[in-house]
């Protein structure tokens, strides 16, 4: 049943007319045009879709517009500030941790979370922090350095 949905959208306030039980993964795709957060397994099990809730890296496959609500999301999209890359994302391009890119946005976000729990993580904290969220290249190592950089850099 379609229903009134306001909620804050990378910094903005949005609203929209959408079935409160469809997923924010395809309220963003499809209605919104943000194509960031990618479609993966659709059971919340390889992290394309992540996006932040908060200050929470969730998986907006399985996350209703319901639950949406009166909340704050950002996607890869409002994660640049004025044109400029995050330093998340400057790190991953100097590492070189993607390749196809497919994972990318969701790994960036996932990290990001991570980085707002544990500001300074260890090796053993990234790679436990991150999981949840495959790469089908075998950039692993890579992503785990670009978030090392960040880290030590502290800059969030």
């Amino acid at each position: 049943m379609e229903a009134t949905i306001q909620f804050t959208l990378n910094g903005k306030p949005t609203r929209l007319q959408v079935d409160g039980n469809r997923t924010l993964l395809w309220v963003l795709r499809a209605n919104l045009g943000l194509t960031g957060a990618k479609y993966g397994c659709g059971e919340g099990l390889c992290g394309a879709c992540t996006v932040m809730l908060g200050k929470e890296a969730v998986r907006s496959c399985q996350l209703r517009m319901q639950d949406v609500a009166g909340k704050e999301v950002m996607t890869i999209e409002g994660l640049a500030q004025n044109g400029k890359l995050h330093p998340l994302q400057q790190a991953f391009m100097e590492h070189d941790a993607l390749q196809c890119g497919y994972c990318t946005p969701g790994m960036i976000l996932n990290a990001y979370g991570l980085l707002l729990k544990n500001p300074q993580p260890s090796v053993a904290e990234i790679i436990a922090g991150m999981d949840d969220n495959l790469c089908r290249c075998g950039a692993h190592q890579r992503i785990v350095q670009a978030i090392q950089s960040t880290a030590k850099g502290g800059s969030r």
